[in-house]
């Protein structure tokens, strides 16, 4: 079996990646940014079934410094990049998270290619597809790109594109014998190991606490963090995957409304506090004066945009869940883990 590092394996995506690379028999190191959250992580891959937790090497890096990073891939055969800022909040400084997205991924690049690494599998993001884009009719797939220039293209979207790109030209342009492939999530449910997860998963907490009593028309394609960490380890080995970019979408995109209703039926009780009843899009505006959440997300409303991930099915054989399971699994990990009260 193959010598695997997966970075920021802390995070939601990096924790799931290496339950299954352990699974698989892969041996496994995993990046921090401090190794003081070593046990922390340990006791999380514990509780997601790993029958030795304490097998996983850490080592200590980050995405804005170069200290670490040849140590880390020295030795690997294949490096899962996941670590990505991805903060609740939309930064006064869009830098904040561009430089370490962008800059972060280079030094990798450059690490793997220097250990002589032979792949590397990139965690972009659907942003960094369909945002900035006028509302359509087709599903994007791996052929667009989200336009930078577009008026609600925010420092994320911008840093998860600008990351991706300078991945591509770099391996255009300096990556030797290195390969590359990149996954695109959309937004990413399912259980949850912990209480540090992403924005996603705090939508689907928010909605079972009922502190949505109204839903924004805002529209998102869903995908399961066990689906996504899959295709991670199918694009690391599958020679069809070198050079390739991978959207992870599971099906047509739901609106916020729609989730909710998945909740109160087949959460019973527990999502009975899900909102029945929509905004209307000028509500939302007028609100997002005085709500920080709704402010980041004003310019989603009312586009629906949808996605294909036909591309993974065929290549890599990649069957994810369907929505309503990977909802459903997210509200029961919260339920499990007291994240919400019944």
């Amino acid at each position: 079996m193959s010598e695997v590092l997966v970075t920021g394996g802390s995070g939601f995506i990096g924790t799931r990646v290496i339950l299954q690379l352990l699974d698989a028999g892969h041996r496994v190191r995993a990046t921090l940014r401090s190794l003081d959250r070593q046990s922390e992580v340990q006791a999380m891959l514990a509780g997601g079934g790993a029958a030795d937790a304490g097998a996983v090497s850490f080592h200590a890096a980050d995405l804005t410094r170069d200290d670490g990073w040849s140590a880390a891939t020295r030795g690997c055969d294949h490096v899962l990049h996941v670590a990505s800022p991805l903060p609740d909040y939309v930064p006064k400084d869009e830098n904040e998270l561009i430089v370490p997205a962008r800059d972060g991924t280079l030094r990798v690049l450059r690490a793997a290619r220097d250990a002589g690494v032979k792949r590397v599998v990139l965690t972009s993001s659907f942003s960094a597809v369909a945002y900035g884009h006028r509302q359509r009719a087709t599903p994007f797939d791996e052929a667009d790109w989200t336009d930078l220039d577009g008026p609600d293209v925010q420092p994320y979207p911008k840093s998860k594109t600008l990351a991706e790109r300078a991945a591509w030209e770099f391996l255009a342009r300096e990556g030797g014998a290195l390969e590359l492939a990149t996954i695109c999530p959309v937004a990413v449910l399912g259980p949850v190991l912990g209480p540090d997860f992403s924005p996603s998963i705090a939508l689907v907490q928010a909605l079972m606490q009922g502190r949505a009593p109204l839903a924004p028309k805002i529209h998102l394609g869903l995908v399961d963090v066990r689906d996504v960490a899959d295709l991670h380890l199918r694009a690391m080995t599958d020679p069809a995957a070198r050079g390739e970019r991978f959207l992870a979408v599971a099906g047509p995109p739901l609106s916020i409304i729609e989730i909710a209703a998945v909740l109160r039926r087949r959460m019973g009780e527990a999502g009975r506090r899900a909102p029945r009843l929509e905004m209307p899009n000028w509500l939302a505006r007028l609100a997002a004066l005085g709500v920080p959440q709704l402010r980041d997300v004003k310019p989603l409303l009312g586009l629906r945009r949808a996605a294909l991930s036909d591309k993974a099915r065929r290549l890599l054989g990649w069957n994810p869940r369907p929505n309503d399971e990977i909802i459903t699994a997210t509200a029961e990990s919260l339920l499990k883990l007291g994240l919400v009260r019944p």
